[in-house]
């Protein structure tokens, strides 16, 4: 069979998108219809197949993604040069649930994890340092790179010698950096705060030591009061302020904590017991139609089994959010979801700053025109799941499905809340590339085969195999396996390069 070099994704869309570049006075044929394409339009990119007026809406995914600047004509390349966003401020929702229950065989899936002992699953047993305030972060550094030279780990890239880490020990040792936890006001404070009480408390971590200065605002005792009934004997403080040498006493603890977390073990766990987050970045044309669907069917299928998949990047749902309104369980998750919206957009505007004005050059590249272009491929990672639970920034996961969390689109700030929340793993889609990775392993899936190719040192997985003639079918079983494997201990590509960091939500002033 030839391969299809455009596709039509939905039968009301007024434009096709590019598979392969197309040349100008090149013909395609769309619906019985011949066109002959108006200018060189690259790959991701959208040729309009019927004639608009200026101010006309252009469909594509069966939704408006704008209206046209000018009259324009079938074949001509639409672009953000004659294409204009429709959204604007807040808007008032009608609840219209349409809740699609999942048919779905549930399997009995398990993955190997860390069993914590308040009955948290883990995915790694790393042991992690984590600073209170950033005027520590050099100590922070400096314990951890001591520690590792205690015991022969001088890289944590080299931690695993093979694809699969051995079935105990330690995955690795980490200091997350940050530059915040003191002078920041009320609700910015809080932020913080809650961000690294969910650090602590994250199952990936065997053993923590919270690192704290003594007179920051993030008090070390209130900081250890939010952590609730939290394990003792792998979470210990230290403030440095209260120690003659805070090496010598740094060390001491850590070494108690590594001789603790050094015994852990992994065991065969379900897969309800995996908790994923879902993220885009350095998006591009194809990644609405290859990777966002095939990380939709995995979160379909997580939930299906009883598993967890979260969803976030609210500017990136704008365009799209009735979609993820509608498909709220209960109108009490509704009104949350239209509160976390209304309320992104009210921070926007309260900077002065347009609601639309969100893809990056790089989206802008890769065939994405307008906001709600890229939201409704974004949010193809969640599938069809009934929204189950909706969070704020900072909150930790409390129900099982598909959940929303409120954070901006910033790869590195939504993927830490992400993790924060408590995902275990981020699945993040990409057009462009990008190496980067949080606290949790950040596997990256490919939308296009040329990026694939290319940087193969930085993705995981390649959905840009739909446009070479593989099936959804055939992929979905490969990539619930690669992602079970990555759970089990198989080192994602940011792992094994190193690549890992946290970033928390500015959201106020600094003193």
């Amino acid at each position: 069979m030839e391969q299809a070099t455009y596709l039509k994704i939905n039968p009301a869309d007024s434009v096709v998108v590019c598979l392969q570049a197309k040349k100008k006075g090149e013909i395609i044929e769309v619906d019985g219809q011949q066109i002959t394409v108006s200018q060189d339009t690259p790959a991701g990119h959208k040729v309009l197949i019927k004639d608009v007026k200026k101010g006309e809406d252009i469909i594509k995914y069966g939704y408006p993604i704008g209206h046209a600047r000018e009259d324009l004509k079938a074949g001509d390349w639409v672009n953000e040069n004659n294409l204009k966003t429709n959204l604007s401020g807040t808007l008032e929702y009608t609840y219209k649930p349409v809740n699609e229950e999942l048919s779905i065989k549930k399997e009995s899936r398990t993955f190997k994890g860390y069993v914590r002992k308040n009955g948290d699953v883990g995915v790694r047993n790393e042991i992690w340092v984590v600073p209170t305030v950033g005027c520590v972060n050099g100590i922070a550094e400096r314990l951890v790179k001591e520690l590792k030279h205690e015991i022969g780990l001088e890289s944590n890239h080299t931690v695993q010698s093979s694809k699969f880490k051995v079935q105990s020990g330690v995955d690795a040792i980490y200091a997350w950096h940050h530059n915040y936890g003191c002078s920041q006001l009320s609700g910015d404070h809080e932020n913080t705060r809650k961000v690294l009480r969910d650090i602590c408390l994250h199952p990936n971590a065997g053993a923590v030591l919270v690192l704290s200065l003594g007179c920051e605002n993030n008090q070390p005792d209130d900081f250890m009061k939010m952590l609730g009934d939290y394990d003792k004997d792998r979470i210990k403080l230290l403030v440095t302020q209260k120690v003659e040498d805070e090496m010598e006493a740094g060390m001491a603890i850590l070494r108690e904590l590594y001789d603790i977390a050094k015994q852990d073990k992994r065991e065969e766990v379900p897969v309800s017991k995996l908790r994923v987050g879902l993220k885009c970045g350095g998006s591009d044309g194809f990644s609405g139609i290859t990777a966002n669907p095939l990380v939709g069917e995995f979160s379909d299928w997580l939930v299906a089994q009883g598993g967890t998949s979260v969803l976030t990047e609210v500017p990136e749902m704008f365009g799209a959010e009735t979609i993820l309104m509608n498909r709220c369980r209960t109108e009490e998750l509704f009104n949350q979801t239209v509160s976390m919206i209304n309320n992104f957009k009210e921070y926007f505007l309260s900077h002065g700053e347009p609601v639309g004005e969100n893809p990056s050059p790089g989206n802008k590249a890769g065939g994405i025109s307008t906001l709600e272009d890229k939201a409704l491929g974004c949010t193809q990672k969640c599938g069809k799941a009934p929204v189950s639970g909706v969070m704020e920034y900072g909150d930790r996961l409390q129900n099982n499905g598909l959940n929303l969390l409120s954070a901006p689109g910033n790869d590195l700030v939504a993927a830490t809340a992400l993790a924060s929340c408590g995902c275990h793993i981020v699945l993040f889609t990409t057009g462009r590339g990008t190496p980067f990775g949080t606290f949790v392993p950040t596997m990256k899936i490919a939308t296009n085969p040329d990026l694939a190719r290319r940087k193969q040192n930085w993705i995981d997985f390649s959905a840009g195999q739909l446009v070479e003639g593989r099936t959804m079918q055939e992929l979905v079983p490969e990539f619930i396996d690669k992602v079970l494997s990555v759970a089990s201990g198989e080192q994602a590509r940011n792992e094994a390069n190193d690549y890992r960091e946290i970033s928390i939500f500015k959201n106020g002033v600094t003193l």
